[in-house]
């Protein structure tokens, strides 16, 4: 936004399209949704005539002709982007009127679209009107509805006088650093490149202009790179100023990397199907695919299983805020009250649930104390807005720069940004999320969509399935039906609204299918069904008490991975023959100070307690890297996964690892906790570990020897494990890790998910090398990833040499019964022909056809 204007000085916008008028939430794009671009209304328009909403000088109009920008006397810049992933039909069906640098009149034709050809092939017709500037206050908005174009949308009025932005990189200004690149954006700088480089530019404290074609423009301002022009192979030069300006120029090519990240995603979904069957395909998506039996609707399994109940729909609550605020120093006390009382009960939650639950709490707190929030409320705040407002628009704009992130387990998390919005909401007005909601016996839960806090509020005894309109497979709540066991169906679409309340459903999550109006032979048969497998469950978990013996008799443990209280009690009754692993992280992250020896005693003590004598494996604390302790000052790593963390924090910090050792000698009965090593990659810390494990011994009085074990996560420890066991009584192959350094893929990264595979040959070896250093010494090897719990890697394990598996208590019933059923010389052989092979595939293919991988 340029030029001077005064106070109280309104601009009148008028509707540019005919159609239906809506708020930018209702944009299925995150960078309109979430006002990056900045503040506005929508229009679904109905006639393909885009017209001026104001008088002014046309500033940009890309050759592709799918937006407009258009610059008023007053200097305030108007986008409209017709339609949404329009930029990618390359100007098909769309014809401009005017030309960049012309001056125009409200209401004047500036394109024409074929409207039927843009709909065939854009994402979504819905067009966005955004007024691209900070600190506009947008009044008099038009309601939802019918529009016809030249009414009035909404009216621009400043609080303040708003100075001319300042020419950028004017003469005499410095520049500190500077960068020039070629943009490989197939479709240059469009509106979303453009958001994404002024939204990186605005956290930046330093000046930054991007230059191309002989001009130049304020990273912070999205017109004024967009005015630029820039095309594919294009040169633009990054320019900063200030103490930070290298750090800004790296910001811009991050940005840049994350909008050519974000096309490629987009590019591969279009090209896997052509367009026809990729319309197909949305439809289906938005509507339910009914075409099987009569009223089945297909959807995707985010957990397993198969029920028989009764519809009962839940509905989300509106909370209402009020805009304006009661002043701001009085809401950013309500805001500040509303957030302690929310921290706490959610701690309260955390410190009493299992480990899921513990976890996904963690994450809602972080976004309690996310900065980013916090400020953006409290500069709402600061402009006369309510608490409750603030709040709101706070989080919404950071949901939507998550949905347009191609990350789907990233852009679920918007889920948890919802669930602790209403928290903060419900706290504002005085209330607080019930902690139980009513259900109908044997209840198939019906929702658009669930938020964790929903579904732990259910009763899980009248609870057999859930079915959603939408839904992410990774999500939070997704990953909590999973530790409940609760069949799951998400993406069944709008036609999920149309089941009315009581009616009789059978949901089968294998198959992907939903029946809502099944006849009465197969509800019958479903609940014989559904019967049989409770009767199996029942039989698989009486027989998972006893000790797992393979099928030749060789004493296979089965151990549990535990993080609470709650875990512990839910192992045992699973049959765990104890802990393979305690994660006491939970004891260190999410508070201000360290836990003290007493808190640490008190905590394992009562674990132990509840495992009722079997071994506790206690893996002392893996926290540093990329999970930090604000109460724990460490350095900024670019690599955290390769940094301080495991054993290199400890020993770092003497005083915690002293404090965690102690309180683990001191747990009753003595002997009953094993101490675990993570992230060992030299015999050495080893050594030291035990050094301090023994001196504390004798500051106790105890004259028993504390069984220590080295955990196997790094290659250089699995190829050193024959040395590691000179210092240690057993070794736990973590695989998870052990597969990311082994590959040099991070776990957690979306598209090499399925390439990082424990049964690549590589770690396979790796694993072989320590399972045979571990009978060598005639010691224990255990594992207690992920893998463990593999169906298919669990035969290759044991023919490795592993004696001990440690898994989630709910895989344990299932893992003992497929442990029972296999020979150890059968296993040996099947690993030793797998070890020759040349990829995870050709691995999976040979336990497919040695038939030993059998279901768990």
């Amino acid at each position: 936004m340029g030029g001077d204007w005064g106070v109280g000085l309104a601009l009148k916008i008028i509707a540019p399209l005919s159609g239906w008028c809506s708020s930018l939430d209702e944009v299925p794009d995150g960078v309109f949704a979430g006002r990056m671009l900045g503040d506005g209304l929508a229009i679904d328009p109905i006639a393909g005539t885009l017209t001026a909403p104001c008088a002014g000088e046309i500033m940009t109009l890309p050759e592709s002709g799918h937006a407009v920008s258009i610059r008023s006397p007053h200097g305030v810049d108007v986008l409209i982007h017709i339609g949404i992933d329009t930029v990618h039909l390359g100007g098909r069906g769309f014809t401009a009127r005017v030309k960049p640098g012309a001056r125009v009149q409200a209401g004047e034709e500036l394109i024409h679209f074929d409207l039927d050809l843009v709909a065939r092939g854009a994402k979504s017709l819905i067009t966005p009107i955004v007024v691209t500037a900070d600190g506009i206050v947008l009044q008099n908005r038009r309601a939802p509805g019918k529009v016809s174009a030249g009414d009035l949308l909404f009216e621009i009025e400043t609080a303040a006088p708003v100075a001319s932005a300042p020419s950028p990189n004017a003469a005499g200004e410095r520049i500190d650093a500077q960068r020039t690149l070629k943009i490989a954006l197939r479709q240059g700088l469009h509106a979303r490149p453009a958001a994404l480089l002024a939204r990186r530019a605005k956290a930046c404290a330093a000046r930054i202009t991007l230059a191309a074609h002989g001009r130049s423009a304020d990273a912070r301002s999205v017109v004024a790179i967009m005015a630029l022009g820039v095309r594919r192979g294009d040169e633009l030069q990054i320019q900063a100023g200030g103490i930070e300006a290298a750090q800004a120029v790296a910001a811009m090519e991050a940005a840049l990397e994350e909008a050519l990240r974000s096309e490629a995603v987009h590019e591969s979904v279009a090209s896997a199907a052509p367009p026809a069957a990729a319309a197909a395909i949305a439809v289906a998506a938005r509507a339910g695919r009914q075409d099987g039996l009569p009223g089945e609707l297909s959807g995707v399994a985010a957990v397993p299983g198969f029920a028989v109940g009764r519809a009962a729909r839940i509905e989300r609550r509106d909370i209402a805020v009020s805009e304006q605020g009661a002043g701001a120093a009085h809401e950013r006390a309500e805001l500040e009250r509303a957030l302690s009382h929310v921290r706490l009960r959610l701690q309260r939650v955390r410190d009493a649930g299992d480990a899921t639950r513990r976890e996904i709490i963690a994450a809602h707190l972080e976004f309690l104390d996310d900065p980013g929030l916090n400020d953006g409320a409290n500069e709402q705040i600061a402009a006369g807005k309510s608490a409750g407002f603030a709040w709101r628009n706070a989080t919404r704009q950071s949901i939507a720069a998550l949905q347009a992130l191609d990350d789907s387990r990233l852009r679920e998390r918007a889920d948890d940004l919802l669930d602790v919005e209403a928290h903060v909401l419900l706290a504002l007005a005085g209330e607080a999320r019930p902690m139980h909601l009513p259900l109908p016996e044997q209840a198939v839960l019906l929702a658009d969509d669930l938020l964790p806090s929903e579904l732990t509020a259910l009763d899980r005894t009248r609870l057999v399935a859930v079915a959603l309109s939408g839904g992410g497979a990774t999500s939070h709540v997704a990953i909590l039906a999973a530790a409940m066991e609760v069949p799951m169906l998400i993406g069944l679409g709008p036609a999920l609204r149309s089941i009315a309340d009581g009616q009789m459903l059978i949901v089968d999550a294998d198959g992907g299918r939903l029946q809502s109006a099944p006849t009465a032979d197969a509800i019958a048969h479903a609940r014989s069904a559904v019967a049989s497998k409770n009767a199996r469950n029942a039989a698989l978990w009486a027989a998972a008490m006893g000790e797992c013996h393979a099928l030749d008799g060789t004493r296979i443990e089965v151990f549990a991975n535990l993080g609470s209280i709650a875990d512990a009690m839910a192992a045992v009754a699973a049959g765990a023959e104890g802990c393979g692993l305690l994660r006491t992280e939970f004891l260190f992250i999410d508070r201000e100070t360290a836990p003290t020896e007493d808190e640490q005693v008190e905590a394992y003590q009562s674990i132990a307690a509840a495992l009722g004598g079997r071994p506790l494996i206690l893996r002392m604390m893996d926290v540093g890297g990329d999970k930090p302790l604000r109460y724990l000052p460490l350095p900024r790593e670019d690599n955290p996964a390769l940094g301080l963390r495991g054993v290199r924090t400890g020993l770092a910090r003497p005083d915690l690892m002293r404090a965690q050792l102690r309180a683990a000698l001191r747990v009753e009965p003595h002997g009953v906790v094993r101490i675990l090593v993570p992230m060992v990659t030299d015999v050495w810390e080893l050594s030291s570990v035990r050094a301090v494990i023994d001196e504390l011994c004798s500051e106790l009085g105890s004259q028993e020897r504390v069984a220590l074990g080295a955990m196997i996560e790094t290659p250089a420890a699995a190829l050193t494990a024959a040395a590691m066991l000179r210092q240690v009584d057993f070794i736990s192959i973590g695989s998870n890790d052990l597969t990311q350094y082994t590959l040099a893929m991070d776990r957690g990264h979306a598209q090499l998910a399925r390439r990082t595979d424990a049964l690549h040959p590589a770690i396979l070896q790796l694993m072989a090398a320590a399972g045979a250093a571990g009978e060598a010494a005639g010691k224990l090897v255990a594992v207690c990833g992920g893998v463990a719990a593999d169906r298919s890697a669990v035969p290759i394990l044991l023919g490795l040499g592993v004696r001990e598996l440690s898994v989630v208590p709910a895989a344990i019933p299932g893992l003992k019964r497929h442990v029972g059923g296999l020979r150890i010389a059968d296993c040996r052989d099947l690993a030793k022909r797998c070890l020759g092979l040349d990829s995870p595939s050709e691995v999976r293919a040979m336990i497919e056809q040695s038939g030993l991988g059998g279901e768990v």
